[in-house]
């Protein structure tokens, strides 16, 4: 998600392939990321997520999107997989899976693919990239920014890259 100066308009907008929609919703907290391998750094940020009592909801970035940002060696589990792995954590409610070109990215463009979804939150780590992005996404659709705690040390590129090195 980047922060650059838009309009209300989204020009090629993004769109939502549900893995896991949850039958009756409140207005749910979202979380939107790669999620490519899971690890304790993920299952951390969303249990602390959940832990406030709001139904949780993870939009996975598409094999394209993620291909396009990482390089040809991402993401190492498609899109699909993430997304069911993700819904299959007894923290949250549901996922989906983020299509559309990878160009698309600017906080405009999320909070109209979020829009439907009545968030209450939008949820992010300490230190993430897009910060100001999701405030303004949040901004947009009368929600929260709920900045957590990053597990230092446990990411996927970490997690990729101590697997590279005990081959």
């Amino acid at each position: 998600m980047t922060d650059t100066e838009g309009t209300d308009e989204v020009a090629e907008p993004l769109s939502a392939l549900w893995f896991q929609r949850p039958e009756a919703l409140e207005r749910p907290v979202v979380v939107t990321g790669v999620f490519d391998v899971l690890h304790v750094g993920h299952v951390r940020f969303l249990r602390s997520i959940a832990e406030r009592g709001l139904p949780l909801v993870v939009g996975i970035e598409s094999d394209e999107r993620v291909r396009a940002w990482k390089g040809p060696g991402r993401p190492v589990n498609p899109a699909e997989e993430r997304a069911e792995t993700i819904a299959a954590l007894s923290c949250v409610a549901g996922s989906f899976v983020i299509e559309g070109p990878p160009t698309v990215a600017d906080w405009a463009a999320y909070a109209e693919l979020l829009r439907p979804l009545v968030p209450a939150a939008l949820a992010f780590t300490v230190g993430d990239r897009y910060t100001q992005a999701k405030i303004r996404g949040a901004d947009a659709l009368g929600a929260q920014a709920w900045e957590l705690p990053f597990t230092a040390g446990r990411s996927t590129t970490a997690a990729l890259g101590r697997l590279a090195h005990s081959l």
